[in-house]
């Protein structure tokens, strides 16, 4: 809840100090900005059939509000996205752990100490942007969909991945892309990890790193 309400208050005076600037440089970062709320309602069972396991099921509803600012004016433009984000609990599916139960919880929300899911939590990314031409660099909360790197959005709440990505679309036809992700927060956490291989290093021998380098071009003939 602290770290919640800590990137909660650095999105907004990250967003203050992008609104004090002049207001010449102020006209195409409001005039191009949107922002959007959604709700998103998740239900999950996995009712496993051929192994004496008692069932997951989670139930909860989603919040997002996504703002998503202009550029400045100028040869080097800056702008601010934020994505603001709560999960409230339905149905915990029962508790972990626990013997002789028929439902556990799903892993759509972190789960308290006894077990049980929480009955909410949320989590805000905050992303400083900056354009020169036609490239763009991005610092801070990255949601990427690309062939060696995809957001999960497989549960209530979607991953996250934090770092920065520059994206170069000076040549004609062709889209040059680089970057390097830091941390990642997972579908049912508020906090951020490092990054490792899942399945292949898990357990008390996995080995985290945050440097995760990442490169690749797009060419449309």
């Amino acid at each position: 809840m602290h770290k919640t309400l800590l990137a909660q208050g650095v999105a907004l005076s990250a967003l203050g100090a992008a609104l004090a600037v002049p207001s010449v440089a102020q006209a195409e970062f409001i005039k191009d900005s949107k922002a959007t709320l959604s709700l998103k309602n998740f239900y999950i069972n996995q009712d496993v059939r051929n192994q004496d396991a008692p069932r997951q099921e989670d139930w909860g509803q989603g919040f997002f509000l996504d703002f998503k600012s202009g550029f400045t004016e100028g040869p080097v433009g800056f702008g601010l996205d934020v994505l603001a984000m709560h999960a409230i609990r339905l149905d915990g599916g029962g508790r972990a752990g626990k013997a002789d139960i028929e439902r556990t919880p799903g892993g759509m929300f972190p789960l308290e100490s006894n077990g049980k899911a929480k009955t909410d939590f949320g989590r805000v990314g905050v992303t400083g942007k900056m354009r020169f031409s036609k490239t763009e660099a991005r610092l801070g909360t990255l949601m990427p969909k690309m062939p060696v790197l995809t957001y999960n959005d497989g549960r209530l709440l979607p991953q996250m991945f934090h770092g920065a990505q520059v994206t170069s679309n000076e040549i004609k036809d062709l889209s040059l892309t680089a970057g390097k992700i830091e941390h990642s927060t997972e579908r049912n956490s508020s906090d951020s990890h490092g990054l490792s291989i899942g399945g292949a290093n898990s357990g008390p021998n996995a080995r985290f790193s945050n440097e995760f380098y990442f490169g690749g071009a797009d060419y449309k003939p």
